[in-house]
């Protein structure tokens, strides 16, 4: 056991080439915590009698009450082996999925991560998730399957049977890693030969078609998990052992005299030791000789197991002796067998000896970061590293080389904030007094208890004891006795008020480059900070003096308060932080931001209309705990929280070929059922309807009509546009730059690559009649510009299309009709902001604009044109002095003062159509988007919900149960398999957001906690019932009437939604008029 004090960590700090960042990644409950509090305890920060229970880097009183970790914390130790000396920042996350932006967090700030699996469930949903993560940001991971220990006692397995399990799970492991290293190698070999099809006289050329050829010549071997190699550990993290194989080669090579290297490959795999002739040889099976990894580790394990549970004393104590081992007398006379297992296995196979091992020797230390890692952590959303500026680029060495230099700039990189108890502080905390200050308090004590007799007794004090009220801390008029004393003695000096209402804010911070010192002044990038901007707005860049900065968007310049070292629960002072450290930081600057927001980054604050604030989060999970965080600590106030509000999306389909119950429905029903659409929706007279839902809509100043017509999207093609939704947004930032006539950069050639890629994949998927140059005619994309909806342009009068911008060529009647057309677009992106159902945003639905007649505009403005030449006729001989004033608006429609004719139709009519209607643009985006909410209706509409998969490990005996909770929830379920050599089963569903509240708590209730859901957002899906459907025939009355059984679905979401915007919703208020009901007991 090291202890060790903040000297020796501050002396660990300087050697970066010692230092390991790391942090442990797992599904939820497979031992993480407890790992991490077993490699405390060696560091003596807690006892090892606690690890386990006390769950030490879970500090928020609702971690321990769940037993899951919610948000991830840091810890420094220290670990020697041999004369080196190590300094490990270890990193505890979650692995619960609504926690997953803390695992991101934790990652970006890491060289290296433990993965933990259960050595019963394997490889889970969360583990795949994580090792993909940690693939992405490129930090090399190590394996540490945990719970050996269950396989013993709950399992019962044999050795033989549970070495074949692990080899299982070792598979599964190197299987999903092999996966994502095949899929890397094909996605550069791709970037090579796009390259190499741009440069077609480049040398790879002939090998464009080779497509194999990345993935033969990439060496792997060093990607894949395995004991031999040293970067697999067993443990049992709640009996405090682990191993790796090493450890036993060492033992045996002695015993045996069988050379260390020959054991390191052999240990594990289908070898068998020939005792006689002390060689070892390959497993024959039919012989039933057992490996070595059986034969020499686990049937020692096995048997020592065997002998505590049967509680066999003679053979424990033999045991013990041929170890070594010294066991104290407390933990031998132990009725619990754990507490015996633990104190024989701590000491035979240390865990932290074993784990910690393994991270120093297989982990890179911060100064054998990659290139590609560094230009990750450079890039934000989107960007690439060729695109930003040389000065940016030139980082990349200083990143590289991590040193400590004062000429190295200082870069350091803050992946979160946290929040934490104004009195967890250093400068608050409670200081441990000297043997004078108790002695005087000793006696301030007796004294103040001599006055309280004398007083008691009649008498005055002789001396008033003013200047001892500062002094005193506990509480008047109480004798204190020796302990208490001690104890209240280390109470601090009063923290000053505005403290105790503030809750400070420490960053979550790595040094990559520089030295951080206290007092030192440092600029703050924000993650949409453009290095572009920055240089247009100060040419000298960062060596122009620091007073005369002009302001630059996400930047902002601030003093290191004070540096903490990150201890779990605890925070320790540093005046200055090394490179390829960890660290905590309280900059001035981040006081006046939202307070929640800024403790979670996967946090989204919103208003509504209606003043109530929307906390937008992952899961069920992290809204509680985010609520508790505003109550308790942020807020401080009670709040009122409305039921959970769930999203949903509108959308059309082509029309059903059967009924709701299930009846072919013929071509005349099919009219009735359009004509009844139209009375339902009570469509206005003045709006012409056309076969095929075409519908023609006129200004209400009557100079331009509009026919609009609304065509459901496949299914792929709205998948495609929300994955692009970046490209889709780099489109729109160039579109308006470009008619902003700005001096915008190049496109990016990877860019100008996604685009054209994406208009390929669009081509691919809108093929037939109907969509017939469908792709080249997009106009926009709605909501917002980048959102799962286009808007199509087939006017013959006005072409204009979304693809301009890449081109970097727009037409001449484009550019005349740019503002007109800007209304028409903004018209399109209110229609699919809010849908005519519940106002929920549009998916998946195509707008086509047949027509745009705006031939009555265009002589409108001839009119405008002769009128105010004539104007300027007369205004001439009347001097240029004269201003022109007091007109009558309704004799005068072209409004306001003479002006050069081009200026005026530059502003497309704005001014000169301005009546008693309002603007024309106004009025023509009023018309586009009732336009296309009337051609919405007309067609048959549905309302999307959004999904989550559900993956549900259970026992056989539960089954029937879990399936009882998921039918009743609308949940479907897609798969059942068994896992191998267990009783548990994997079920995967999905389960509609809207019905998963209670969801967890009323299956874990119903199945005694023997099963547990992970909930993941998945698609959104159509909903099959209609909303607005009526029974019509006596057998649909009696299925889905008013008294039947089952509910329209649909319906009950649609007005939920509605009822909770304000919006109308037809339903009966008196529902059992039969019967009278006596609602209240009162009489």
């Amino acid at each position: 056991m090291v202890l060790n004090s903040l000297d020796k960590m501050i002396q660990l700090q300087k050697n970066t080439a010692n230092i390991r960042n790391i942090c442990v990644l797992a599904h939820v409950d497979h031992g993480k915590t407890t790992l991490a509090d077993c490699l405390i305890s060696s560091n003596g920060i807690i006892s090892s009698r606690l690890a386990g229970k006390l769950r030490y880097m879970d500090s928020r009183e609702d971690e321990q009450v769940r037993g899951i970790t919610m948000k991830s914390s840091a810890i420094s130790l220290h670990y020697a082996k041999g004369e080196e000396e190590y300094l490990i920042n270890l990193i505890d996350s979650p692995g619960h999925v609504d926690f997953s932006s803390e695992v991101s967090t934790a990652i970006r700030i890491c060289d290296g991560c433990i993965i933990v699996v259960d050595a019963v469930e394997g490889v889970c949903p969360q583990t795949q998730a994580v090792l993909r993560q940690a693939w992405l940001e490129n930090i090399r991971p190590v394996l540490v399957i945990n719970k050996i220990d269950r396989l013993i006692v709950e399992l019962k397995f044999t050795p033989q049977e549970a070495y074949s399990h692990l080899k299982n799970i070792l598979e599964q492991i190197n299987a999903l890693t092999g996966t994502l290293f095949t899929s890397k190698v094909l996605e550069e070999r791709a970037e090579r030969e796009t390259e190499s099809q741009v440069n077609p006289n480049s040398e790879q050329g002939e090998q464009v078609y080779d497509w194999s050829t990345g993935l033969e010549d990439t060496d792997d071997s060093h990607l894949y998990f395995s004991p031999d190699q040293g970067n697999v550990v067993f443990t049992s993290a709640i009996d405090g052992w682990g191993f790796g194989i090493e450890h036993f080669a060492k033992i045996y090579s002695q015993k045996t005299g069988i050379k260390k290297e020959v054991l390191l490959k052999t240990l594990w795999g289908d070898y068998y030791i020939n005792m006689k002739a002390k060689k070892i040889m390959k497993v024959d099976q039919a012989k039933g000789k057992k490996p070595l990894f059986v034969q020499l580790i686990l049937e020692n394990i096995w048997s020592l197991y065997d002998a505590v549970l049967k509680k066999d004393k003679e053979k424990i104590d033999k045991i013990v002796t041929s170890l070594g081992l010294k066991i104290g007398a407390r933990e031998a006379r132990h009725s619990d067998p754990k507490v015996q297992i633990n104190a024989i296995c701590s000491q035979w196979l240390p865990i932290s000896q074993a784990v910690l091992a393994m991270v120093c020797q297989k982990l890179p230390s911060p100064l054998d970061i990659t290139a590609e890692r560094v230009e990750k952590l450079m890039c934000a959303g989107s960007q690439t590293f060729d695109s930003l500026p040389p000065e940016t680029q030139a980082l990349k060495a200083a990143f590289m080389k991590c040193g400590s230099e004062d000429t190295a700039p200082v870069i350091i990189f803050v992946s979160k904030m946290f929040a934490v108890d104004a009195k967890a502080l250093p400068q608050n905390k409670q200081r441990p007094l000297t043997q004078e200050e108790i002695a005087e308090r000793h006696e301030h004590a007796r004294r103040r208890h001599a006055e309280k007799l004398a007083a008691a007794q009649g008498q005055a004090p002789l001396e008033p004891t003013q200047d001892r009220s500062d002094l005193e801390t506990s509480p008047q008029g109480e004798e204190l006795k020796g302990d208490e004393q001690e104890v209240e003695s280390e109470t601090p000096k009063p923290v000053p008020q505005e403290g105790n209402d503030r809750e400070p804010f420490i960053a979550f911070a790595r040094v990559f480059s520089g030295v951080a010192r206290r007092g030192k002044k440092i600029f703050v990038l924000g993650p949409k900070y453009s290095p572009l901007e920055f240089l247009q707005r100060v040419p000298l860049g960062f060596s122009a003096p620091l007073d005369d900065l002009p302001p630059v968007p996400h930047m902002a310049c601030c003093t290191l308060e004070n540096l903490y070292l990150l201890m779990g629960r605890e925070l320790e002072d540093l005046e200055k932080v090394p490179p390829g450290n960890v660290l905590g930081e309280m900059p001035q600057l981040v006081r006046g931001m939202k307070l929640l927001n800024q403790a979670d980054p996967c946090v989204q604050i919103l208003i509504q209309e209606t003043g109530e604030h929307v906390l937008v989060t992952a899961g069920e999970v992290h809204l509680q705990r985010c609520l508790d965080d505003l109550k308790e600590r942020f807020a401080k106030i009670q709040i009122s929280v409305s039921e959970p509000i769930i999203p949903f999306r509108e959308t059309i389909t082509k029309p059903p070929k059967v009924d709701m119950v299930n009846e072919e429905i013929g071509k005349q029903q099919k009219v009735a059922v359009i004509h009844q659409t139209k009375e339902d929706h009570r469509i206005p007279e003045g709006i012409q309807v056309y076969s095929g839902g075409l519908i023609t809509m006129t200004t209400p100043n009557k100079l331009a009509t509009l026919s609009v017509r609304a065509m459901p999207l496949p299914e792929e093609v709205t998948q495609i546009l929300e994955e692009n939704s970046d490209v889709i947004r780099s489109m729109e930032q160039l579109i308006s730059s470009l008619n902003e006539d700005k001096n915008t950069q190049m496109i990016h050639q990877k860019t100008q690559e996604k685009i054209w890629e994406f208009k390929g994949k669009l081509e691919q998927h809108l093929t037939g009649r109907k969509w017939r140059n469908t792709v080249d005619q997009i106009w926009s994309f709605g909501p917002r510009k980048c959102g799962p909806n286009i808007l199509v342009n087939k006017s013959k009068d006005f072409q204009n299309s979304v693809w301009t911008g890449p081109d970097g060529k727009a037409s001449k009647e484009a550019s005349r009709y740019r503002d007109l057309g800007n209304s028409i677009v903004s018209g399109f992106q209110l229609a699919t902001l809010s849908g005519p159902m519940c106002e929920e945003p549009l998916m998946g639905v195509c707008f086509v604009l047949e027509k745009w007649d705006l031939s009555k505009f265009e002589d409108q403005t001839a009119s405008d044109k002769q009128n105010q030449e004539q104007s300027d006729l007369v205004k001439e001989g009347q001097g240029e002095g004269e201003t022109c004033s007091g007109r009558d608006e309704h004799q005068d429609l072209q409004g306001g003062c003479s002006e050069p004719f081009e200026k005026r139709t530059s502003q497309k009519g704005e001014s000169s159509l301005t009546d008693c209607y309002g603007p024309f643009s106004g009025q023509l985006i009023a018309t586009m988007k009732e336009a296309c909410r009337y051609a919405l209706q007309v067609k048959p509409q549905r309302l999307m919900a959004a999904m989550y998969t559900c993956d549900i490990m259970a026992t056989s005996d539960v089954l029937g149960r879990v399936y009882a909770v998921l039918s009743k929830r609308e949940g479907r379920v897609l798969q059942e398999e068994m896992k191998e050599g267990t009783d548990m089963f994997i079920i995967k569903a999905v389960l509609p957001v809207a019905e998963s509240f209670g969801f967890a708590d009323e299956i874990r209730k119903r199945t005694s906690g023997l099963a547990s859901p992970q909930l993941i957002f998945s698609h959104w899906e159509i909903i099959p019932s209609d909303p607005f459907w009526v029974p019509t025939t006596e057998e649909e009355y009696l299925h889905f009437g008013e008294k039947a059984d089952s509910e329209n679905q649909a319906r009950k979401y649609m007005n939920a939604v509605r009822k909770r915007k304000g919006l109308y919703v037809e339903e009966k208020i008196v529902e059992h008029a039969e019967k009278q009901r006596t609602l209240s007991k009162n009489k």
